[in-house]
């Protein structure tokens, strides 16, 4: 009698058995990890083209990332905080009732009353009005700063790493010249001829000392990335250097810029207070978690609430997204995988 042929093994999720090399990860259906011999993470998902089967495709580092920031504590933490500060910024209405620019004298320094459950400051106005108001102009700051100083620094560092030559070797020198600037120093001598109360002076002198840092950044980023293969087949293929730089080199390049960008936004934050506290930045009528900072610090003994509350709303703040910026470093840096 001729022997029995011998069965492949069953895989719970229907198909094949994997090749040698291979591990599989079977469940109870979705999705489903496979670790090849060489080390490149696959994605199993019910079903194949034909619908006989499971399909497997490589994760992307994007997807990867945000698979990790999904089950990272710290990461939903800060997003949550960040989504509320953003909320306020633009709906302050909701939570706050009364106007941030109505003070009565008589009530000047008074602690917690029903209604106004953070007290009032030393010209008499509603601490948590003020304190729900000026998110609106600190988040403001921040994100156009931010916006700015990414985008400049991104374009000039990407552009000297990946031309070099001359080209790169000015910019260089003109980031060190800037590095040399002590930031609070030069907010002193060129915000104390402005004027104007509105927040463009600050976000200018922001992105014109902080697209440096952003620039050597990316800089070395697109050095790096242009020295890979896939680079270097393109370009073979006759790829013009546009089509490297869209294609091919910012994709793989702007992690860097990313996270170093989302740190420094708290930062920019924190900036801003710390030059409308020296009476630089942003002046009144304008509401700001620093100025209230910094009429608050007269009454600290007397009225320390008036004090406490912007500051702890300035330090969530900065907090939240200083905690996002190394959420999200961790899940994109390839190292720590």
């Amino acid at each position: 009698m001729p022997e029995p042929m011998p069965r492949e093994p069953h895989l719970s999720g229907g198909g094949r058995a994997p090749e040698d090399g291979a591990i599989a990860a079977t469940g109870m259906g979705g999705t489903m990890d496979l670790a090849t011999a060489e080390g490149e993470t696959l994605e199993k998902t019910p079903g194949g083209p034909d619908g006989t089967g499971p399909s497997e495709k490589p994760r992307s580092l994007w997807s990867d990332a945000w698979r990790d920031l999904r089950r990272n504590p710290v990461f939903i933490i800060s997003a949550l905080i960040i989504l509320f500060l953003l909320f306020i910024s633009l709906w302050p209405g909701v939570i706050a009732t009364q106007n941030p620019l109505k003070c009565d004298l008589a009530k000047a320094q008074e602690g917690s009353q029903p209604g106004h459950p953070f007290g009032f400051n030393g010209q008499g106005c509603d601490v948590y009005t003020r304190t729900v108001y000026g998110a609106r102009v600190s988040v403001t700051v921040g994100v156009c700063a931010t916006l700015g100083v990414a985008i400049l620094g991104s374009v000039l560092g990407g552009l000297a790493g990946f031309f070099g030559g001359a080209g790169d070797a000015v910019l260089s020198r003109i980031t060190d010249i800037f590095f040399a600037i002590p930031v609070v120093l030069g907010g002193l001598v060129l915000l104390s001829v402005v004027t104007s109360s509105t927040v463009w002076p600050v976000i200018g002198f922001m992105v014109l000392l902080g697209w440096p840092q952003i620039s050597r950044i990316a800089r070395g980023s697109v050095i790096t990335t242009k020295q890979n293969d896939y680079v270097q087949a393109a370009r073979a293929l006759g790829a013009s250097n546009s089509r490297m730089m869209l294609r091919h080199i910012t994709p793989n390049a702007i992690a860097p810029v990313i996270v170093v960008a989302t740190i420094a936004l708290g930062t920019y934050i924190s900036l801003e207070a710390t030059l409308s506290y020296l009476g630089v930045g942003l002046k009144p009528p304008t509401v700001s978690w620093g100025i209230d900072i910094s009429s608050a610090s007269q009454y600290i003994r007397t009225a320390p609430h008036a004090l406490l509350w912007p500051a702890g709303a300035l330090a969530v703040t900065v907090l939240a997204f200083i905690m996002l910026g190394d959420a999200v470093r961790d899940a994109l840096d390839p190292k720590l995988r």
